[in-house]
C-alpha cells in the first residue's frame, strides 16, 4: 500500500488553499503559453500525484544556471521546489554533505526507481577516463550512467549541460560533452542559456511534473513553447533592422535612438530564446534592451561562432543591397514562425475541445 502524501495532502497541511493553488496553475499556465482554461486542469491533476521526486547533479559549471533557477519569479522557486516537487538531491541547496548526502540521492533512486527526473547541470568530461571532473571517489561520468539509469527523463539546464558550453569550447582539454551525446537511451529535454532564464527552467520542469510527459520539442531538443521563435522575430528593435537603421557604434546616435544591434554583432537573428517576451528579472529587461546584442548563447556552439561583436555576415550583407535582402529574408522568417505559432495554438484549442 502507497502511504505517499498527494500534492493535494501536503498543500492542504501547509494552509495553501485551492485558490491560491490555482493562482499558481494559472502563473504556470501562462509562461507556458497554453490556454487560460487548462489551468484547472493543471491544478486537478496536480493535486492527486504525490510530489515529483528530483535530482540536480552539478558538473563542469560555474553555478550561474542553480543562481537563474533560484530567481525565478513565476513559478516562484518556494512553489516549484517545496510544493510542486520534491529537491531530493543537489549538493549545492541541500544541508546534508559528505556520505548523508549521497545516501540522500541512492534512497531517492531506489525509492522513485523508474519515476525520478535528472537535472543536469554542466558539461561531462570525458578525457582521460572523465578524471577532471570526481566526486565521492566518483567520475562525473559514471555518477550520470548510475543515475540516469532508472530515470523517467533528464533535464539538461544551460548551455553546458545542453551543448558542452565554454568547457567545450577549443581546444576543450577535458573531452567535455552535452548530456544528449552521452545518454541516447532516455528522454533529454534541452533548456540552454548561459544562463538560461529562469521561468524557463521553472515552467519545463513544472510540464512535466503536470503532464507526466515531455513537452514539443525542436530538432535541438528544446521546449518549442520557449525556443519556438527567434529573438529576432520578437525583438522590440526589429522595425530598425526592416528600415536598415543599424547602430555603428555603442555610443553613437543610432544607439542612443534605439537602432538595430545587428551591425555590432547582435545574434538574435539565429538565435532561438524567449528573451524578447519572457524577458529577466521578472520581466524587467533582456540583455538587446539594455544596449548589448545577443551572443547566442542558448546555441551550440556559442563560444566558437565568430567572435560576440563581429556581425553574422560580413562583405555583401554590409552593402546596401544586402541589407535589403537581409531584411526581406527577416520578414520571410517571422512570416514562418507566426503561421507555427497559430498551428501550435489550432493544436492545443481541438485537444481542448475534444
Amino acid at each position: 500500500m502507497n502511504n505517499e502524501k498527494t500534492l493535494g495532502e501536503h498543500l492542504s497541511e501547509y494552509g495553501v488553499s485551492r485558490r491560491t493553488f490555482l493562482k499558481f496553475c494559472a502563473a504556470m499556465s501562462s509562461v507556458l503559453a497554453l490556454p487560460p482554461t487548462r489551468a484547472a486542469e493543471m491544478a486537478d491533476m496536480l493535486s492527486t500525484k504525490p510530489r515529483q521526486s528530483v535530482i540536480y547533479l552539478s558538473f563542469q559549471e560555474c553555478t550561474g544556471c542553480l543562481e537563474s533557477l533560484t530567481r525565478s519569479f513565476s513559478p516562484t522557486i518556494q512553489s516549484l521546489l517545496f510544493d510542486v516537487i520534491s529537491l531530493d538531491y543537489n549538493d549545492t541547496l541541500m544541508a546534508a554533505a559528505g556520505e548523508q548526502a549521497e545516501q540522500a540521492r541512492e534512497q531517492a533512486m531506489e525509492k522513485n526507481k523508474g519515476k525520478y527526473l535528472v537535472v543536469v547541470d554542466g558539461s561531462i568530461p570525458t578525457g582521460d577516463g572523465g578524471v577532471y571532473h570526481t566526486a565521492a571517489g566518483h567520475t562525473a561520468l559514471d555518477t550520470l550512467h548510475r543515475v540516469a539509469k532508472d530515470a523517467a527523463a533528464l533535464v539538461a539546464v544551460g548551455n553546458c549541460a545542453s551543448f558542452s558550453g565554454i568547457a567545450g569550447a577549443k581546444p576543450n582539454p577535458t573531452g567535455a560533452k552535452a548530456l544528449m551525446d552521452i545518454i541516447t537511451d532516455k528522454p533529454v529535454i534541452n533548456v540552454p542559456g548561459c544562463p538560461p532564464i529562469p521561468e524557463v527552467m521553472a515552467g519545463t520542469l513544472a510540464y512535466v511534473v503536470t503532464f507526466g510527459k515531455l513537452p514539443e520539442l525542436d530538432n535541438l531538443k528544446r521546449p518549442l513553447t520557449f525556443f519556438g521563435n527567434t529573438i529576432h522575430d520578437r525583438c522590440y528593435r526589429r522595425p530598425f533592422y526592416d528600415q536598415g537603421k543599424f547602430a555603428k557604434t555603442f555610443d553613437d546616435e543610432g544607439a542612443r535612438a534605439g537602432w538595430c544591434l545587428y551591425e555590432l554583432g547582435c545574434k538574435g537573428p539565429t538565435t532561438y530564446n524567449s528573451c524578447a517576451t519572457t524577458k529577466w528579472n521578472g520581466g524587467v529587461s533582456f540583455p538587446i534592451q539594455s544596449g548589448h546584442g545577443c551572443l547566442g548563447c542558448s546555441e551550440p556552439n556559442f563560444w566558437d561562432a565568430g567572435g560576440f561583436y563581429n556581425p553574422l555576415s560580413t562583405g555583401h550583407w554590409g552593402t546596401a543591397e544586402g541589407i535589403a535582402l537581409a531584411a526581406a529574408g527577416g520578414v520571410a522568417v517571422g512570416a514562418a514562425a507566426a503561421a507555427l505559432a497559430r498551428a501550435r495554438q489550432k493544436k492545443f484549442t481541438e485537444e481542448e475541445n475534444k
